[in-house]
């Protein structure tokens, strides 16, 4: 009887084999978690470059917003009843709605009728001293320019600190504007949200440390309210936020500088540029290297558009341009 191989492997062939799998095994798994621990660095960074830019296209947009004056809602024509020459009070249409302060230029009726009339009175009741008669029930009424201290000028320690650079036609320094903008607090109103609402808005850079980073808030009201809120979590517009790193001189990096020019000869100043220097740190540790990975975003040349406007304006043409900031702002600065 012819007796037939048996197919199969042999024990050593078996051992071979296993130890090959296990070999190519581990190389695919060590490349699937490198790969893993790549796409976790790239997603860490991904997130935090979009949270970045989210916050600084806000910042960018709401800077070239300040300083924007409106009288009302959107596309609403106002206009006063008649008035004869003289000091008279000054009612609108529509009857609400309509925002106006003490020391705001008024520019009333067309062509030849037309003058230019400070408010006096409150808010709530207005008045002005009339040079011409308006006899019509429909007579416009427009407020033209804009707000000068869009972007509040910085304080004097702001100037102290370094983060105030000056232009001024007459010479001197910048002395400083009281309860302004700081290194770390930006603060800017006006039609900022382009909705005839006059608006108050304060950005506040709380620098941390890697291990106990700080945020960036956000603070908006009216500029009629009452009283500004404390910062608090439903504020946060950016977290993360760690100090700048020192410039080429090793000179601190604030968060907010600004370009300070003065308005004709008088002691008026106003904010034609502002810069932006964030520093951030990813949510979770890089798995490869075990540290957060920071970066840093400037934007060196931030320009309110409407405040840049109402400079040159007032500065060539007519001064009532540059509108003077409202008494009710005022108080929520400090």
């Amino acid at each position: 009887m012819i007796l037939k191989p048996q197919n199969g492997f042999t024990l050593l062939e078996t051992m071979v084999s296993l130890a090959i799998l296990m070999g190519v095994s581990a190389i695919v798994m060590s490349g699937m978690v490198q790969m893993m621990k790549t796409q976790n660095a790239v997603g860490n960074r991904t997130e935090m470059h979009a949270s970045v830019r989210s916050a600084t296209e806000l910042l960018q947009q709401e800077i070239g917003q300040a300083g924007k004056i409106s009288l009302g809602p959107p596309n609403v024509s106002v206009t006063m009843a008649p008035v004869l020459p003289g000091s008279q009070n000054i009612i609108f249409t529509p009857s609400t709605g309509v925002a106006v302060y003490p020391g705001e230029y008024l520019t009333v009726d067309l062509g030849n009728s037309q003058e230019v009339v400070a408010v006096t009175g409150t808010s709530a009741s207005p008045s002005a001293t009339f040079v011409k008669a308006h006899p019509s029930a429909l007579t416009p009424v427009t407020a033209l320019g804009a707000f000068a201290t869009g972007v509040v000028p910085p304080d004097a320690a702001s100037v102290t600190a370094g983060c105030a650079n000056s232009t001024l036609p007459t010479g001197g320094t910048y002395p400083g504007f009281t309860n302004g903008s700081t290194c770390t607090k930006l603060k800017l109103y006006g039609d900022v949200n382009g909705d005839g609402n006059l608006v108050y808005i304060e950005y506040t850079c709380s620098q941390g440390t890697q291990a106990n980073p700080g945020f960036l808030y956000r603070n908006q009201m009216l500029i009629t309210a009452a009283s500004k809120p404390a910062n608090d979590n439903t504020m946060i517009l950016l977290g993360n936020v760690l100090a700048n790193p020192n410039d080429a001189n090793n000179n601190p990096v604030p968060c907010f500088n600004y370009q300070v020019r003065q308005i004709g000869n008088l002691p008026n100043y106003c904010v034609t540029n502002v810069a932006l220097t964030l520093t951030v740190q990813t949510q979770n540790k890089d798995q490869q290297t075990q540290q957060f990975q920071p970066e840093t975003k400037a934007l060196l040349n931030v320009g309110p558009r409407n405040v840049i406007e109402v400079w040159g304006t007032a500065n060539l043409v007519d001064s009532t341009r540059a509108q003077s900031i409202p008494a009710s702002v005022t108080a929520l600065l400090p």
